[in-house]
């Protein structure tokens, strides 16, 4: 059986999904919640900066998709009134995509490469000397004429994001100046991003409606608009645009989305393993092959949510599926 891939989580939003979370970005400090610790080191890091009239250092920022790195790193930009340039590590195919990039930025501007972990190898060690030294070595020619020309480049800041901090050399985190963990937010945290995005959206979400809406978003910002979005449109064709805790209940229930934020998926996975392999210890080559599901999409969309919330252990002979997720799927626990 294969799992339907519909985890809320995903890195790839469809062209709608981005069109809503660029128009509900924020573009103040001030309009960012959550990550208080992050937003007070960059803060510092960029003011000190500013005052030296210098390019901020490199920041790397890690942790789960749909936290706020890209947000983030438009408000580094407009903190230092510098111009920003977005890539994606897949799209730097060869060392000439990163050095015309390179070469077209001016002093202090950002680049951001989101998962940059997805870099190849040349164009990481290229990057080494861009970022150490604002200098890229170009090499001219072929064979025994071959010569090697270096272009200096401006003092530019690179921001990096990644959900997989551990697959960066050591050598390559190293070159970051400042580097940051995004942590999941709390459901207080995600009301005031609800409310504030139903303000964007001229829809009027109340306090109990919008907890409920962040007790099923996973802890996540991207979550928590795209459930807005789901719930908008319910009460725009249900019930003359109010949203109400009917309404949002009936909304994400449509979308087989359960008070933890569990989805179809999440559920399958749980079912199966506890149904075929009672519950575990079960190894991930074993759940793969159970599920049709290829063992990286296991271990990136479907587990880390679940591991959060205690819902599996990761143990040396395997994953086990925990009591609390059997209570919660409603099934019989035999275990120890």
């Amino acid at each position: 059986m294969t799992l339907q891939n519909n985890n809320l989580d995903q890195t790839v939003n469809s062209p709608d999904d981005e069109i809503l979370l660029n128009s509900l970005r924020v573009s103040e400090w001030e309009g960012f919640k959550g990550q208080e610790q992050v937003k007070k080191s960059l803060l510092i890091a960029i003011e000190a900066a500013k005052e030296r009239g210098e390019a901020v250092d490199h920041i790397l920022l890690y942790g789960p998709p749909g936290l706020g790195k890209t947000t983030l790193s438009h408000l580094v930009a407009k903190a230092m009134g510098s111009n920003i340039k977005m890539t994606h590590g897949t799209a730097l195919a060869k060392t000439g995509d990163l050095a015309a990039i390179l070469t077209n930025l001016e002093d202090q501007d950002i680049l951001f490469i989101d998962e940059i972990h997805r870099l190849s190898r040349p164009i990481e060690e290229m990057l080494y000397s861009a970022m150490e030294d604002f200098a890229l070595d170009i090499v001219i020619g072929k064979g025994p004429s071959a010569r090697t020309v270096r272009l200096d480049l401006p003092k530019f800041t690179l921001v990096g994001a990644t959900t997989r901090f551990g697959l960066l050399s050591r050598p390559f985190r190293d070159r970051f100046g400042v580097t940051h963990r995004m942590e999941y937010y709390s459901p207080e945290n995600l009301v005031d991003i609800i409310r504030q995005a139903g303000d964007t959206l001229n829809v009027k979400v109340d306090s109990e409606s919008a907890l409920e809406i962040a007790r099923r978003s996973r802890g996540t910002p991207r979550i928590a608009l795209k459930l807005l979005k789901r719930v908008r449109d319910f009460a725009q064709i249900k019930h003359n645009n109010l949203i109400n805790m009917d309404i949002v209940h009936q909304a994400l229930d449509l979308q087989n989305i359960d008070k933890l934020g569990l989805t179809h998926s999440d559920r399958s996975f749980l079912e199966l393993i506890i149904l075929r392999h009672t519950g575990g210890p079960v190894g991930l080559s074993t759940i793969a092959a159970t599920l049709n599901e290829d063992p990286v999409t296991i271990e990136e969309v479907i587990e880390p949510y679940l591991l959060q919330i205690g819902f599996i252990k990761k143990t040396p002979k395997g994953r086990i599926i925990s009591q609390t997720a059997y209570t919660h799927l409603g099934i019989e626990y035999n275990g120890d």
